[in-house]
C-alpha cells in the first residue's frame, strides 16, 4: 500500500523498487501487488498491472471498501503499508486509521517518517495504525528509541535501511567526459525542490569556494514537487536563481529541471566529486539521496539531520551547521584540497553502503514478512 510511479514521488520509486527486488530475487513463489494511493481522484495515473487496487486519499468509504475486497482475496497474504504523513488524506493521514480497523490480513508497517517529540495527532496516527501492526520496519536505529520514547509503541521493531541500486565503485572522471563535464569539478545535490532543502546556504557557500576552485560546478537536479508547484508554482527555484544572479554564479550553478529516471540519477552521481545534502529539517530520519550517494562511493556534506548523523561519520564525510555558508564553505574546500582524504572517504562510504542494495533489502523484507504469515 503505497504511492506508486508514473506518480511522482520518493515513496513510489521506493516501493517500485523495493517490489521489483522481492519478485526478481523470490521468483516465481511470490508476486507483489500493489494498493496505489491517488490525490484525491484528480490525477488519472497509467498504472502498470502490478497494481491491483487504487484508492481516493480523501474517500473515507473507499479506504474502508478496500480493505474488505483484500480481507476476501485468499491470495493475498500479508500487506505492507508504506507510511508517510502526505499520502494518506488530510489531517496528516488520519484516513489510513480507517483501513488499517477494516484489515483482518497481517499486516507490517515501513514508516518513513518517525518525528521526535510529535504533536499529538501525528502520535495519535502512529499509535492507531500500529495497534494491528505485527511488526514496525524503520530504516534508521535511531528511529526504534523515538518510537518507544515519544510514542510509547511497544511493537516489534525492524530495522531495514534505504535500498539502493548495486553500482560499481567507478571511475569520476569516465562520467564526465560522457556528460561533458571533463574539466570540472561537480559538486551536486537532487530530490524534489521544495522550500527547506536549504540549497541557498550552497549557493551562499559557493564564493568562497570558487576563490580556489574557479573550475567548479553546482548542479541542483530534480523538478519542483508536484503539491508545491500546483500551490507556488516555481516561486522557490525563482527565489534561487536570483540569489545566483546577485552572486554572479550564473556559470557555476546550474539546474537540471526533471523528475529522473534511474539511469540519468546514477550518471549524475557518479560524475559528482562531492555530494551536498542541505536539508534544514532536523528531524529527517530517511534520506534517500543520501543513501544513494553513498551507494555511488560518494563523499557526503550534510547538515545534521537524522539520518545523516546516524550515517556520516567522520571516515566517510562532513556534518556542516544548518543555514551556515561557512560551514559548507570550509568542508567543500577541506575536501577538494585533501584529493588523498576525499579518497579514503569515498572507500568507506561506499563499504558502509553495501549492506543496503535492494537484494539485501528485500532479502530482509522477506524474511520479516515469513515470520508473520
Amino acid at each position: 500500500m503505497s504511492t506508486f510511479p508514473p506518480r511522482e514521488c520518493g515513496i513510489a520509486t521506493f516501493t517500485k523498487d523495493l517490489t521489483t527486488a522481492m519478485d526478481k530475487k523470490f521468483s516465481p513463489g511470490i508476486k507483489s501487488k500493489i494498493l496505489a494511493m491517488n490525490k484525491n481522484a484528480v490525477n488519472i495515473y497509467n498504472y502498470p498491472d502490478d497494481v491491483l487496487f487504487q484508492l481516493n486519499d480523501e474517500d473515507i468509504q473507499e479506504y474502508i471498501d478496500t480493505a474488505k475486497k483484500i480481507n476476501e482475496n485468499s491470495a493475498i497474504k500479508l500487506v505492507n503499508i508504506q507510511h508517510e504523513f502526505g499520502i494518506y488524506g488530510r489531517k496528516q493521514g488520519k484516513h489510513l486509521i480507517h483501513f488499517v480497523e477494516a484489515l483482518n490480513k497481517p499486516m507490517v508497517i515501513t514508516l518513513h517518517s518517525v518525528v521526535p517529540n510529535p504533536n499529538d495527532n501525528r502520535k495519535r496516527i502512529i499509535q492507531s495504525i500500529s495497534k494491528k501492526a505485527l511488526c514496525i520496519i524503520v530504516m534508521n536505529k535511531l528511529a526504534i528509541e523515538i518510537l518507544r520514547n515519544d510514542y510509547g509503541i511497544d511493537n516489534d521493531i525492524a530495522v531495514i535501511p534505504h535500498g539502493i541500486h548495486p553500482v560499481e565503485f567507478n571511475s569520476i572522471t569516465k562520467e564526465k567526459i560522457k556528460m561533458g563535464y571533463k574539466d570540472k569539478i561537480i559538486l551536486s545535490s537532487f530530490g524534489l525542490i521544495r522550500k527547506g532543502k536549504g540549497f541557498e546556504y550552497v549557493i551562499e557557500a559557493l564564493p568562497e569556494v570558487i576563490k580556489k576552485f574557479p573550475n567548479l560546478l553546482y548542479l541542483i537536479v530534480g523538478e519542483t514537487h508536484p503539491l508545491v508547484r500546483k500551490k507556488s508554482g516555481e516561486a522557490y527555484r525563482n527565489f534561487l536563481e536570483k540569489k545566483i544572479k546577485e552572486l554572479g554564479l550564473q556559470k557555476h550553478v546550474k539546474f537540471y529541471n526533471k523528475y529522473l529516471k534511474l539511469n540519468e540519477l546514477i550518471s549524475y552521481l557518479k560524475a559528482t566529486d562531492i555530494y551536498i545534502s542541505p536539508s534544514l529539517n532536523p528531524n529527517q530520519i530517511t534520506s534517500g539521496t543520501i543513501s544513494y550517494a553513498m551507494g555511488c562511493s560518494k563523499v557526503v556534506v550534510s547538515t545534521p539531520i537524522l539520518h545523516a548523523k546516524d550515517a556520516i561519520t567522520p571516515e566517510r564525510g562532513i556534518l556542516v551547521e544548518f543555514e551556515n555558508p561557512k560551514s559548507f564553505a570550509d568542508a567543500i574546500i577541506k575536501l577538494l584540497s585533501n584529493p588523498l582524504l576525499r579518497m579514503e572517504m569515498e572507500k568507506n562510504a561506499y563499504a558502509y553502503s553495501r549492506h543496503m542494495v535492494w537484494p539485501s533489502v528485500a532479502e530482509s523484507y522477506m524474511n520479516i514478512f515469513k515470520r508473520y504469515i
